[in-house]
C-alpha cells in the first residue's frame, strides 16, 4: 500500500510504502480511485489554525495520512461486514464517531471528539487503500463521475450542512454566500436546488462570473468597501449570510449584511478573531453559529439527490495522486478554480 504522509509543517508529503490493511469484523477494505483536496488539509499540513491576535492552535503531526474525499472501490470485507461487496464503487463518509458517546448516539458522528475521522483522526484518501470501519460510511453515488462524487463527502457535505441550518425560509427572506471557491461553489448549486435564489460575494471577479455562469443573477464584490451596505439596502437586510471563508473580514462582512434577527453562519476556517460590542448581541438579535461539515444523515439526503440528478456539476481539476503536495500548494496559493481531484493511478 502506498500513502503520502505529512512530515515536518508544510514540507512535501513523504511517499511511504506499508503492508495493504486486512479488514476485520465489520471493517470494508476501499481501493481510492478519487480524492478530493479540502482546505482543511492546508491546515493540517501547516500544523495550525490562525486564531488572531499572533495566536494560533496546532493541530497535525508528522505521519498522517490526510484526505477525506473519498471515492473508492470495495476491495474486501471483514467477516461481519454486510450490505456490500467487492466491486463495488462508492462514496466515502469520512466524518466517523466513536459511536459510544452521548454526541454519536444523537447522530452527530462528525461532532465527536476526537472521533475517528478519515483524514483527520484516522488514515485518509491520500493513499491507494482505505479502511472504513463500517459499510453504513459507503454511500452510491449512481451515476455520477468519480471524480466529482468525491467531492459531497465534504465539500458538498459541508455545504448542504450549512444550508440545513436556515431551516424554513419565508418569503423576503435573502441569503447571502461568501466565498465562491470550491465549497461555496457547490453551496450555490445545492442552494437553487432547494429553491434558494442566493446573493453571491467574493473578491475576485473570476469567481463573481463563474457563479453568474451558475445563474446567480445578484453578485458583490469584497473589494468595495460599502458593498455589505449596498446588499443591506437593496434587501433590507439579509436573514441570513453563509460565510465559507471564516477570516475576520469576511465575518464583518457577514454581521454587515444581516438585518435584525438575522443570521450568520461560519463555515469556513481561514482563521482570525472575532471583536464586537457585547450590547449588540442583545440589540440585533443576530445568531452567530458555526456549522461543521454534516452528520451522517445529511449525506444520506445529499446522496439521494446527487442520484436523482438534482444537483449541478461543479468544476473538477483533476490530477494523479503523485501530485498530492503540489495540489496543496496551489490550493493555498488561492491558484485553483473549482475542486482539485487526486487520482489513483
Amino acid at each position: 500500500m502506498i500513502s503520502y504522509q505529512t512530515a515536518t509543517p508544510g514540507a512535501d508529503l513523504v511517499r511511504v510504502e506499508t503492508e495493504t490493511p486486512t479488514p476485520s469484523g465489520s471493517e470494508v477494505l476501499v481501493r481510492t480511485v478519487a480524492c478530493g483536496v479540502c482546505h482543511s488539509d492546508i491546515h493540517l499540513h501547516d500544523g495550525v489554525f490562525e486564531l488572531g491576535g499572533g495566536k494560533q492552535l496546532e493541530v497535525g503531526q508528522p505521519g498522517m495520512v490526510l484526505g477525506h474525499e473519498i471515492f473508492g472501490e470495495v476491495v474486501a470485507v471483514g467477516p461481519d461486514a454486510t450490505g456490500v461487496q467487492p466491486g463495488d464503487r462508492r462514496v466515502v463518509y469520512p466524518w466517523i464517531g466513536c459511536g459510544e458517546c452521548a454526541t454519536c448516539a444523537r447522530g452527530d458522528e462528525q461532532l465527536c471528539t476526537p472521533g475517528r475521522a478519515l483524514g483527520i483522526v484516522k488514515a485518509g484518501g491520500f493513499a491507494d487503500h482505505v479502511l472504513v470501519p463500517h459499510s453504513r460510511y459507503l454511500f452510491d453515488a449512481g451515476s455520477v463521475a468519480e471524480t466529482l462524487a468525491a467531492t459531497y463527502a465534504c465539500s458538498g457535505l459541508t455545504a448542504y450542512g450549512a444550508l440545513k441550518k436556515l431551516g424554513s425560509l419565508h418569503e423576503g427572506d435573502e441569503v447571502v454566500i461568501i466565498g465562491a471557491g470550491g465549497v461555496g461553489m457547490m453551496a450555490i448549486q445545492i442552494a437553487r436546488t432547494l429553491g434558494i435564489d442566493p446573493i453571491v460575494v467574493d473578491i475576485d471577479d473570476g469567481k463573481l462570473a463563474a457563479a453568474a455562469e451558475l445563474g446567480v443573477s445578484r453578485t458583490f464584490s469584497a473589494a468595495e468597501p460599502r458593498s455589505a451596505r449596498d446588499i443591506r439596502k437593496a434587501t433590507g437586510g439579509a436573514y441570513a449570510a453563509l460565510d465559507f471563508v471564516g477570516s475576520e473580514n469576511s465575518v464583518n462582512y457577514g454581521l454587515g449584511c444581516l438585518r435584525k434577527g438575522g443570521m450568520l453562519v461560519v463555515i469556513g476556517l481561514y482563521g482570525g478573531a472575532l471583536s464586537m460590542p457585547i450590547p449588540f448581541l442583545p440589540m440585533n438579535a443576530r445568531v452567530i453559529q458555526g456549522s461543521y461539515v454534516g452528520s451522517l444523515a445529511d449525506m444520506g439526503e445529499l446522496m439521494s439527490m446527487v442520484r436523482d440528478g438534482k444537483i449541478a456539476p461543479i468544476d473538477i481539476n483533476e490530477r494523479p495522486l503523485t501530485e498530492a503536495s503540489q495540489a496543496l500548494s496551489d490550493l493555498k496559493a488561492g491558484k485553483v478554480r473549482g475542486r482539485q481531484v487526486l487520482v489513483s493511478a
